[in-house]
């Protein structure tokens, strides 16, 4: 069943979701508004890793009662959400985010780091050091580990580089053994869109990879990690209205996200259920938006030459076409994708709101 709504362009400013030293976070602007809790979603420019940790060893992160996690909290000032089981999956997401500043300082690191990084190398640390690890030996009789990230396909592009020349300077560099696995190895408790990058070698080579890997994921992070809210509280109903109880007006993106899925900070409900995995006898639909631009401004949505509108067509995987045949005063600007609506990041309200406010 195709779902569609409609949009009016208004004004408003474009974020730039790739700088750094955003306030975003430090304004409270990620914090969900619900009385007593301090749980935010990542904002734009927040650094987010997602860590892979074997189920059977997750107790050596949660501690009874939860003591080593709420430790690791309040000794590095990050995020730290322990993601719930998933049936057939022998792993569970740790989620790490925190404000980009760079507050912390880290062992062999030569400048501070953010707290969600200083906190992603206590999780590997605890885990790497953890008695049962089992982990075989090299031929020098070091322990081999392996790490494994969850990577979202528009960020994995700053590990690999242009021909793989930056993947494989950070193996030159380190020693350590640095894949993208491929989809048939992604596991369950991952989200639509996400790579997999899997680090191993012995413990020091792979604590300078982490290093690397992590600085770049710092440095680059997610065009679309801003949609991850505090929760979905439920599954999107098929054959409803996006944004019909919204009692704001119908201008610009915001109240439609508040109400696809709960994007917004201020939903209810526990922030891990935002990875829930795809449910395997789910199958796309088909999912618009229609926006409304005055025909004098849609030269500045679509760019010179289309170039705005095949870049964001390119980088969200989104249908767009601008139909300015109906009206001499405004245009038609359709978005579509085939999406799964469980999924918590819409690649058709992505390109909404990567197009310039005109």
């Amino acid at each position: 069943m195709q779902q569609m709504t409609n949009i009016m362009v208004g004004p408003g400013h474009r974020n730039s979701h790739g700088k750094r030293h955003s306030d975003y976070a430090e304004n409270g602007g990620g914090k969900r508004r619900n009385p007593g809790d301090d749980t935010y979603a990542p904002g734009p420019d927040d650094t987010v890793y997602r860590y892979l940790c074997p189920s059977r060893k997750i107790g050596s992160i949660i501690g009874r009662g939860g003591e080593i996690a709420k430790q690791l909290r309040a000794d590095t000032q990050a995020k730290i959400r322990i993601g719930e089981s998933v049936p057939g999956c022998d792993e569970r997401v740790i989620t790490i985010f925190s404000s980009s500043r760079e507050t912390n300082t880290l062992e062999d690191a030569e400048d501070k780091v953010c707290p969600a990084q200083d906190a992603l190398f206590k999780v590997h640390e605890k885990l790497s050091s953890d008695d049962d690890i089992g982990n075989e030996e090299n031929d020098e009789g070091l322990a081999q580990v392996t790490v494994r990230l969850l990577v979202p396909s528009d960020q994995i592009g700053c590990i690999i580089g242009k021909g793989g020349h930056i993947i494989q300077g950070i193996r030159s560099d380190t020693g350590a053994q640095i894949r993208v696995l491929s989809n048939e190895n992604i596991p369950a408790c991952a989200i639509s869109g996400d790579e997999l990058l899997q680090i191993s070698g012995d413990s020091t080579v792979v604590r300078k990879a982490l290093l690397q890997v992590s600085s770049r994921l710092h440095d680059n992070p997610s065009r679309s990690q801003h949609l991850l809210a505090s929760s979905i509280t439920q599954p999107y109903p098929v054959g409803s209205h996006l944004g019909s109880s919204s009692t704001a007006p119908v201008v610009g993106i915001t109240p439609l996200i508040s109400h696809y899925g709960g994007y917004k900070g201020d939903a209810a409900g526990d922030w891990p259920s935002i990875y829930q995995p795809r449910r395997e006898d789910s199958s796309p639909k088909e999912f618009s938006l229609r926006l409304l631009c005055a025909a004098s401004n849609v030269g500045g949505v679509i760019g010179k030459g289309g170039g705005i509108i095949k870049q964001i067509r390119q980088e969200s995987g989104a249908f767009i076409k601008v139909d300015s045949s109906n009206s001499e005063d405004d245009c038609i600007i359709t978005i579509s994708a085939k999406e799964f609506f469980e999924d918590p990041v819409s690649p058709s309200i992505n390109a909404a709101v990567h197009l310039p406010h005109q």
